[in-house]
């Protein structure tokens, strides 16, 4: 496998807010990238239907155009839709051309994305009427995954992961029922996020199980995912599945249940079983307790999907167009339509009894954790292989995911590097229903995010007072001395940037340390993240500084005046050597880091074709 495939890093929704907000770039040029990207590339099976140029340009015309634009939280930015959820105007097909039809009206769930200001671009590719987890049951072309090497791409929102991962948009609606959401997120090295079920509205969404459906998101950062899930969740009357949002997580230890490798099934694949044993090490370094746990009754639940009768509630809504048209339907998944019409009332009452039971067991097993983190996936599989047996490979490929709506469950998928042959390695964070926000802030840790969760509550109960710091180069969420922040009980309240009057500064060469000066003519804007940390903590955090560096008044483009990491008198006013370069126009350290990360994969590359 070759590792230097994989997703690309295209900018998240956070940083292309901030760059709208510093007029780095617009939404027209946003969308006209978006489409220049999918037409280079052609058919390659993550599109079913493209919005045009045209109509993108016009409607982020219309956007910009509006006097509250830049207030609106997610300006300018744009997602796909799975193709089994209506969007007004366009069709939806469920990749079945003879069943496609054009919806009236959109999702609430769509609907509140575009309210927020973002912008609709398409509908993604998918497993056909969302009936399978591989990517291959489809009439259109069969997507590949970004790793290459002919591996599938997982589905059945095959589209809607390739589309992230490919850069294209910084985030995508989908669906899970059995794993559709998590298991192409695991397979194209993005997060997955399935809520609990009835937390995002699945009206307008055609159904393939509707007991157990959920409507899902995928991106590159849990920070992006919060912000997005903000938008979409809510209690809709019209949604029968529908209930409210649990409890934000509060700060408070977290304990992980871990099943014992020997439970653990990874299909013979070696080089996965020793990937997920080096990720699963890393647990404590995250802050995080583990303990054992079985995963039997899990496994059980799981076994009741595909081989009991909630394969015959596909019939619900596809029955009718099984008989009048049967050869419209790929053969694999009409097979598993007309499977489901053996199965007896009494069946379903069998079925939904054991369930029952299996639910009781795994509530109590909650009582001993917070969360539980088991492989997303046990192992890859190519195109070829899938088409040799799309039964046992699809199965497989569910083998930790089935079992997540069918015992009410949410559940997050986190890629955590590669094995040792370049395939992606995930993590799932699986939690209690309503648990959302405690199985995101471990996604949080397992990427190395911070995240504004509620204080710690001090010994006597009383809440800890905090102070806000601004960080502008190696404390930025991913970077180095992230952990410094996370360890001392930072979290993370914003990402933003400064008022446009500061310059940024690499200091030194051999280990540049970057730095912000205010300057009174020709400033820039300059990406920052908004910290906020015990106040106790200050005094551990001046310790460790660079000597480069001081403690002052950073200006943000909102106005407000709040502590930061600032160019020390030395650097300000040359009293001592130091290498300084002006970095400005790369708005960020981020963004410069990616330009000299790219420069040598480039010299690089040049080297090796010479």
């Amino acid at each position: 496998m070759n590792s230097d495939l994989g997703p690309a890093l295209g900018p998240t929704v956070t940083e292309m807010l901030a760059a709208y907000r510093t007029g780095r770039t617009t939404p027209s040029a946003t969308v006209e990238a978006f489409s220049t990207a999918v037409a280079a590339r052609g058919d390659d099976g993550t599109w079913i239907t493209v919005v045009g140029r045209a109509e993108l340009l016009a409607a982020a015309a219309a956007l910009e155009a509006r006097p509250d634009a830049m207030s609106l939280p997610l300006y300018g930015i744009p997602f796909g839709v799975k193709d089994s959820i209506d969007v007004a105007g366009y069709p939806t097909t469920l990749a079945c051309p003879d069943y496609a039809y054009t919806a009236n009206t959109t999702a609430p769930a769509v609907q509140a994305l575009v309210d927020a200001g973002a912008i609709f671009v398409g509908k993604t590719s998918l497993d056909q009427f969302a009936t399978g987890l591989n990517g291959t049951r489809t009439p259109h072309p069969i997507p590949r995954s970004v790793y290459g090497n002919d591996m599938i791409s997982g589905g059945s929102s095959s589209g809607s992961a390739l589309a992230v991962a490919l850069g294209q948009v910084p985030f995508c609606v989908a669906t899970d029922t059995a794993g559709s959401g998590r298991v192409p997120a695991a397979l194209n090295g993005i997060v997955g996020y399935k809520p609990s079920r009835g937390l995002i509205s699945t009206v307008g969404l055609v159904p393939a199980c509707k007991s157990l459906d959920c409507i899902t998101l995928m991106a590159t950062t849990i920070e992006d995912l919060d912000l997005v899930f903000d938008i979409m969740c809510a209690e809709d009357p019209a949604d029968g599945w529908a209930r409210p949002r649990g409890a934000r997580y509060d700060g408070r230890e977290i304990t992980v249940g871990l099943p014992d490798l020997q439970q653990l099934d990874f299909f013979g694949d070696a080089a996965m079983f020793d990937a997920h044993s080096v990720a699963r090490l890393s647990l404590a370094d995250r802050g995080l307790l583990t303990t054992t746990v079985d995963l039997t009754p899990f496994l059980e639940a799981g076994s009741l999907l595909y081989q009991g009768p909630w394969v015959a509630e596909r019939l619900v809504e596809f029955d009718e167009f099984l008989i009048e048209k049967p050869d419209s339907i790929v053969p694999v998944v009409r097979e598993i339509f007309l499977g489901g019409r053996r199965y007896s009332a009494v069946d379903a009452f069998r079925a939904l009894q054991t369930l029952q039971d299996l639910r009781a067991r795994v509530a109590q097993l909650w009582t001993s954790m917070d969360v539980m983190i088991v492989p997303t996936i046990g192992t890859t599989f190519t195109v070829p292989e899938v088409l040799a047996d799309p039964i046992a490979c699809n199965t497989k490929l569910g083998h930790y995911t089935h079992f997540g709506n069918l015992v009410d469950l949410t559940a997050v998928a986190v890629p955590v590097g590669l094995t040792e042959d370049g395939r992606p390695v995930s993590l799932m964070v699986i939690g209690p229903a309503l648990a959302d926000d405690t199985i995101l802030a471990v996604a949080a840790r397992l990427l190395g995010e911070g995240r504004a969760d509620s204080p710690h509550p001090a010994a006597d109960g009383s809440t800890v007072e905090t102070i806000d710091i601004v960080v502008a180069g190696h404390h930025l969420s991913g970077e180095r001395a992230n952990p410094q922040l996370l360890e001392l009980g930072g979290s993370l309240v914003e990402a933003t940037s400064t008022a446009p009057t500061y310059t940024l500064l690499r200091i030194g060469t051999a280990d540049p340390t970057p730095g912000l000066l205010r300057v009174p003519l020709g400033g820039s804007a300059i990406d920052v993240e908004r910290w906020r940390l015990p106040a106790t903590s200050l005094a551990v955090l001046a310790g460790r500084m660079p000597a480069v560096l001081a403690l002052g008044r950073v200006l943000l483009a909102d106005g407000s005046d709040v502590l930061g990491y600032v160019c020390d008198v030395t650097v300000q006013t040359g009293a001592q050597r130091h290498t300084v370069d002006d970095i400005s126009e790369f708005g960020g350290w981020r963004a410069y880091s990616r330009a000299i990360s790219s420069a040598h994969d480039t010299s690089i590359a040049a080297q090796e074709i010479s």
